[in-house]
């Protein structure tokens, strides 16, 4: 390496670690208010300060998910990274489960929250990710490797499964047995992944020249940072965007379904845009059905649980027409989605029609509208199986054993 080189690449190692002094920075202005007990009384402030905590949390995250990739299979550094990321909606949809047990009321936010986080990541996530993708690279599709399968078999899974709980009206101990059940196959599946080496760049990049035992203490400290920051700084960014929301006379349920998910999403969103635009659209996609999949397994199975534990018997979450068919619709999409990226690639064709279903849904509250959504996503799932030969047989090769997959 010549002088002119070498002076380059101080350059570049020294804007590195600026940027990595910034994301600190960023994230550490909301853990030292938050210590300080500091309170704002502009709605505004009080949702942008932790919002941008939550922004450079989301950095934080990619990079230590790509370092873990060095001593772990992708599928289960993704699936460590999508835990991380989703603590803030399992701490907004706990909470409301846990006051479902001494207040009825709550099942409705509970229930609320679950389904529109879900439908978020797919009908919103999805297609900003290949955006993302296309603003960087102008390539049109996402190609998935095929570890990918581990998450698709659990999602069929769950999806199946989660298709009873609107006909039982319910949520019970034995959604949570069945679904945490999926959830540990999933885990087990992803632990026993082939570790693949990943292409690093910038901070990650940096820090992947040190000796193993210094790079897995930057990464345990990218975790410990990005996980402290989301889950201080989730509830002040959700509670900003509500009373905003409050002060513009929207419902309730609407605001718990759409905008707090909306906030408490916003790491696992960030983080796969982040990956999406660096080129690394595989991860991004894989960050956001991971996501999908613990939400709609271990978040799903625990609400009975914690509704249990609260109310101090062993009944039931009762659902009434609207949650109903919340759920069912959710399922629909999950169903319709599935068979979507089955065949482990994602078009614009696919993400606008994910995107102008999901869009559409909104703008009809009716429940018989609803309904219609939902047996069309499922009449448009079947369909695309039935003229679809490559899906078919994606479909039926999913639990076939492979190497890696």
């Amino acid at each position: 390496m010549n002088q002119s080189e070498k002076i380059s690449e101080d350059k570049s190692t020294t804007k590195t670690w600026l940027f990595i002094s910034a994301m600190a920075l960023v994230c550490g202005q909301w853990l030292f208010l938050r210590a300080s007990g500091a309170e704002f009384h502009n709605v505004l402030l009080g949702a942008f300060l932790p919002g941008i905590a939550i922004f450079g949390a989301a950095y934080v995250l990619s990079w230590g998910a790509e370092l873990l990739q060095l001593d772990l299979p992708q599928t289960l550094a993704l699936l460590l990274l999508a835990l991380i990321a989703v603590l803030p909606e399992y701490a907004v949809d706990m909470y409301f489960a846990w006051m479902a047990g001494k207040d009825p009321q709550y099942t409705a936010y509970a229930t609320a929250n679950m389904t529109g986080s879900n439908r978020l990541l797919i009908g919103l996530g999805w297609p900003v990710v290949l955006l993302a993708f296309w603003w960087g690279s102008r390539k049109d599709s996402i190609t998935l490797e095929p570890g990918h399968k581990i998450e698709f078999r659990a999602l069929l899974l769950a999806t199946v499964y989660c298709f009873v709980i609107p006909m039982k009206r319910s949520l019970s101990l034995v959604d949570f047995i069945i679904l945490v059940a999926i959830f540990i196959f999933y885990l087990w599946g992803a632990i026993h992944a082939e570790v693949h080496e990943p292409e690093l760049e910038g901070p990650t990049e940096i820090i992947a020249r040190y000796r193993p035992a210094v790079r897995r203490f930057w990464t345990a400290l990218f975790f410990l940072l990005a996980g402290s920051t989301i889950f201080f700084a989730a509830e002040p960014f959700a509670e900003g965007l509500l009373k905003a929301g409050r002060t513009l006379g929207i419902e309730e349920f609407i605001l718990v379904q759409w905008l707090a998910p909306l906030a408490s999403e916003s790491p696992e969103f960030i983080v796969a845009v982040i990956f999406a635009l660096r080129g690394l659209a595989g991860a991004g996609m894989g960050t956001l059905i991971s996501s999908k999949v613990n939400q709609w397994t271990l978040l799903v199975g625990m609400l009975p649980m914690v509704f249990a534990l609260s109310a101090g018997h062993m009944g039931p979450m009762h659902m009434d027409e609207r949650q109903t068919e919340e759920m069912f619709l959710t399922s629909a999409q999950s169903f319709f989605a599935l068979v979507l990226i089955i065949d482990f690639t994602f078009g614009w064709w696919e993400a606008a029609l994910l995107a102008v279903l999901f869009s559409t849904q909104l703008l009809f509250p009716s429940t018989a509208v609803r309904y219609v959504y939902a047996y069309g996503y499922i009449a448009l799932g079947l369909g695309l199986l039935v003229f679809s030969g490559r899906r078919r047989q994606c479909l039926f090769q999913l639990f076939r054993k492979q190497r890696g997959a």
